[in-house]
């Protein structure tokens, strides 16, 4: 047996171990040797874009944001815009203390390109500060696409003085995504951290040393039970997190239609004047409408088929769909978010009330629209 107390992965930061294939941070001992370092985890992810079912714990994941209210840091809480409730850290107060958070609002491509950027500003700042989180400043950016990628790395030098920057959020934000971004612009290491479309890759904490003495430290990803990315196959997350801008699709519906998004979820329009809802959810899933009075018959009929994700063969891996009824006033606009999947905006300020069905846990809120 080979000793590696000092040793962990430059992908995603676990320790690693020789002992058993079957948990966190295995690498076989003729691999030890290997630059860059990867555990097999990572190592599969990155070269062959496998799965691991290896998942870390979650109370893991809260003693190391506890620290951080002892340190003096600015702490960069990234948030997915595509997902804002539901990957939003909204007791974020109770770990950092009285650290300055910089609130970075990422994956601002999947909105339709002729959003204005400052009202999306402003609706950050107002939902954080109804979810009790008051951040030093608001910063948009997209990852992947390096939008707004200068003005997240001004802030930060800005924001942090000589102090420590650790990066929080919940899992698959992309936080690993951002902090390459500073590996390769920003620094003089060659290793990049595992990137991959499937969450909880960051295990551990991973520190980037910076010029200054001082480190960027990117801490694992807090896995929220509450959001239908957490709940579908790995596989499924490719259908129901959008890779490309999201292209609206609007439905005229009359009182008493179904809108059905596979078999994952459901909305029904239950009274109201005829008005316009449109769906703001990843191209790649398949919405099919229907009379309110035939919905249940067809989820019964279709489900795992016409009506999919899931497939048949998994669909009794997927909790039992669970309504919510809203009631939106008459002069009032909304959305109603379904967390890890998208919202559906209603659009009309005639009044109404609706009903979704998502699956037993799943977050489903209503909020002031976004768009």
């Amino acid at each position: 047996m080979t000793s590696q107390n000092e040793l962990r992965c430059s992908g995603c930061g676990v320790q690693i171990q020789t002992e058993s294939a079957e948990r966190l941070g295995y690498v076989p001992e003729s691999a030890l040797n290997r630059d860059p370092l990867l555990c097999q985890r990572c190592f599969r992810i990155r070269h062959y874009n496998e799965i691991s079912a290896a998942t870390p714990n979650q109370d893991d994941f809260l003693k190391i944001l506890d620290g951080i209210g002892a340190q003096d840091a600015l702490v960069v809480h990234i948030v997915d815009l595509f997902d804002f409730e539901g990957s939003l850290i909204t007791g974020l107060h109770r770990f950092v203390g009285n650290n300055p958070v910089l609130l970075v609002v990422n994956k601002i491509d999947l909105l339709p390109k002729a959003i204005n950027p400052n009202r999306i500003l402003n609706w950050v700042r107002k939902q954080a500060k109804t979810y009790g989180l008051k951040p030093a400043e608001v910063v948009l950016c997209s990852a992947k696409k390096n939008i707004g990628f200068d003005r997240v790395v001004e802030t930060v030098a800005r924001l942090r003085g000589k102090r420590d920057v650790y990066v929080v959020g919940a899992t698959n934000v992309g936080k690993s995504t951002l902090i390459n971004r500073l590996i390769r612009d920003y620094s003089d290491l060659t290793n990049e951290l595992t990137v991959s479309p499937y969450p909880g890759t960051t295990l551990d904490l991973v520190k980037i040393p910076l010029d200054d003495g001082r480190s960027i430290i990117d801490t694992p990803g807090i896995v929220y039970d509450n959001r239908l990315t957490e709940i579908v196959r790995k596989p499924d997350l490719r259908v129901i997190m959008p890779e490309k801008p999201i292209k609206p699709l609007v439905y005229q519906l009359n009182e008493r239609q179904t809108l059905f998004f596979g078999a994952l979820a459901r909305f029904d329009f239950i009274s109201g004047e005829r008005q316009s809802f449109t769906c703001y959810v990843s191209n790649a899933l398949h919405v099919h409408r229907t009379k309110l009075e035939h919905a249940d018959e067809l989820y019964e009929t279709h489900k795992g088929e016409m009506l999919a994700p899931p497939d048949k063969e998994h669909l009794e891996e997927l909790p039992k769909l669970v309504k919510h009824v809203f009631r939106n006033p008459r002069g009032a606009k909304a959305d109603v978010l379904i967390s890890g999947l998208g919202w559906i905006a209603l659009n009309s300020d005639a009044g109404a009330q609706v009903a979704v069905y998502a699956p037993k846990g799943v977050k489903v809120v209503i909020r002031d629209p976004l768009i």
